[in-house]
C-alpha cells in the first residue's frame, strides 16, 4: 500500500483552486493613517475595515496599552490559570460583563478560540447526565453563521443541523426532529458577509418553548448596535434569561484584539472548568486588555461615533440606489455590492483599486457559488466625501467589470 502525501495532496488543491481563479493572497500593508491605507505605495481609503467606531489608533488606547506594557511587560507568560490571569484582565471581565448588562465574562485570546471553547464545552462530554437516544447533543445553526461556530459544533461532537438564513420556522424544524437531545442554537447577530441582522427576539422564544439554549456571536453588533453600543441584543431587549451564551470579539469595534463570552456565573465558571482554548493557552497580553477597557469607555459613551456611521450607511444606500448598484438589506456598517460571478467581483475590485478605494472582493468558499461580492465597511474616521468617492467609483468598477466579462465571453 501506498499512502498518499498529505503535502502533495494540499498542494493538489490549492492547484484546483488556482484553476478556478480562486486563490487568496496574502498583501502586505505599508502604513495606516486613519481611514487611509497604503499598499503596493499607493495610498488608499480603506473600506475594508473592522475599525467601526476608528479606535484603533486612539490616543487613549495607545496609552493604555504602553502604561500597562510598562508595568506587565508584553506578554501575560502563561495561561490565565498558571498567572496568566492579571489585574488588567479581571478588569476587562467585569467591564465587559457590565456593559452588556451580563453576570460575569470570561477573555479568550481570539473570537475563534472563544467560539471553539464555548460550544466544545456546552455540548462536549463533560456532562454525566443523560444525552439523547443516539447519544449526542444538538447545535442548531444559521446556514450563514462564521466558521467558528461550524468549527466549534464539529470539535464539540454535537450533531449539526443547518437552518435557512434568518428563518426562524426552519430552526424550529430542526428542533422538533430532534426534540430529545440537549440543544444548542447558535446564530450571528450580525452576519459578516451580508450585514443584515438575526431575528434574535424570535429566537429567542422558539428556544424557550424548545428548551434550548441560545448562543449569540455578536462580533459585528458590539459597539455598533443598542443603547451605548452594547450590541445586538441589548438593541432587540433581550436579557441574559433569553439569550444565555453571548460571545463577542474585541477586535472589530474596539479596535485591538481577543473576545469574551458573557452570561452566568455558571456559564463562565463552567467554562473555566471545560473550554480548553480558555484552559490550555497563553492569556492575551494584559497590556490588549487594558487598551480594550479603554476602549468599552469611547465605545459606551462617545455616541456620536455610532450616529455618524448611520449617517455614512444612510448616504452609501441613498447613493447607490440613485446609481442603481444592487446592495443587500443591511442597516450595519458592513453594506455588501453584490456582483454574482466571481471573476467580475475580481475585476470591479482591481478598478476600485485603480481609482483609491480598497474594497476586496469576497468570493467562493467565503460565500456561496454566484453570490460574490465586494464587502464595503464603513467607519466613524470615513467622511461623507470618502463616500461619494466611493460611489462613483463602485459606479465606473460595475460598469467596467461587465464590459470586460462581456469581451471575455
Amino acid at each position: 500500500m501506498t499512502r498518499p502525501d498529505l503535502i502533495e495532496r494540499l498542494a493538489a488543491a490549492q492547484a484546483e483552486r488556482a484553476r478556478q481563479d480562486l486563490l487568496r493572497r496574502l498583501r502586505k500593508v505599508e502604513a495606516v493613517d486613519g481611514a487611509r491605507i497604503r499598499i503596493d505605495g499607493r495610498t488608499l481609503v480603506n473600506f475594508a475595515s473592522n475599525d467601526y467606531l476608528g479606535l484603533a489608533q486612539h490616543p487613549a488606547l495607545q496609552e493604555a496599552l504602553i502604561r500597562a506594557a510598562r508595568q506587565w511587560g508584553v506578554g501575560a507568560t502563561a495561561a490565565h490559570l498558571l498567572g496568566g490571569h492579571r489585574e488588567e484582565h479581571e478588569a476587562l471581565e467585569e467591564k465587559l460583563a457590565g456593559w452588556t448588562r451580563r453576570k460575569c465574562a470570561l477573555l479568550f485570546s481570539t473570537g475563534y478560540m472563544a467560539n471553539l471553547g464555548a460550544i466544545q464545552a456546552l455540548l462536549g462530554e463533560n456532562d454525566p447526565g443523560p444525552r439523547s437516544r443516539t447519544g449526542q447533543t444538538l447545535c442548531v445553526q444559521d446556514k450563514l453563521n462564521h466558521a467558528c461556530l461550524i468549527d466549534g459544533t464539529r470539535l464539540s461532537g454535537a450533531a449539526l443541523k443547518r437552518y435557512v438564513h434568518a428563518d426562524v420556522a426552519s430552526a424550529q424544524r430542526q428542533l422538533e426532529a430532534n426534540a430529545d437531545a440537549a440543544a444548542l442554537l447558535a446564530t450571528d447577530g450580525v452576519f459578516s458577509m451580508d450585514g443584515d441582522i438575526a431575528p434574535l427576539a424570535d429566537l429567542a422564544a422558539l428556544c424557550k418553548a424548545q428548551q434550548a439554549t441560545l448562543m449569540v456571536d455578536d462580533a459585528h453588533g458590539l459597539g455598533v448596535l443598542g443603547a451605548e453600543g452594547a450590541g445586538s441584543l441589548v438593541e432587540a431587549n433581550l436579557k441574559q434569561d433569553d439569550a444565555p451564551v453571548l460571545m463577542a470579539t474585541l477586535g472589530k469595534a474596539l479596535g485591538v484584539g481577543g473576545a469574551f463570552v458573557a452570561g452566568s456565573k455558571a456559564l463562565v465558571d463552567g467554562l473555566v472548568q471545560f473550554a480548553r482554548t480558555h484552559i490550555y493557552t497563553t492569556a492575551m497580553p494584559p497590556a490588549f486588555a487594558a487598551a480594550t477597557s479603554a476602549a468599552v469607555d469611547i465605545a459606551r459613551f462617545e455616541d456620536w461615533r455610532r450616529a455618524k456611521l448611520h449617517r455614512l450607511v444612510a448616504h452609501f444606500r441613498h447613493g447607490a440606489g440613485e446609481r442603481g448598484i444592487e446592495l443587500l438589506d443591511s442597516r450595519t456598517p458592513i453594506q455588501p455590492v453584490l456582483i454574482g460571478a466571481s471573476r467580475d467581483a475580481s475585476i470591479a475590485a482591481q478598478r476600485l483599486e485603480a481609482d483609491g478605494c480598497f474594497v476586496p472582493a469576497i468570493r467562493p468558499p467565503t460565500v456561496a457559488q454566484g453570490k460574490a461580492r465586494l464587502r464595503v465597511t464603513f467607519s466613524a474616521l470615513h467622511e461623507e466625501a470618502d463616500v461619494e468617492k466611493l460611489l462613483n467609483a463602485l459606479a465606473r468598477a460595475i460598469a467596467h467589470a461587465r464590459r470586460a466579462m462581456k469581451k471575455e465571453r
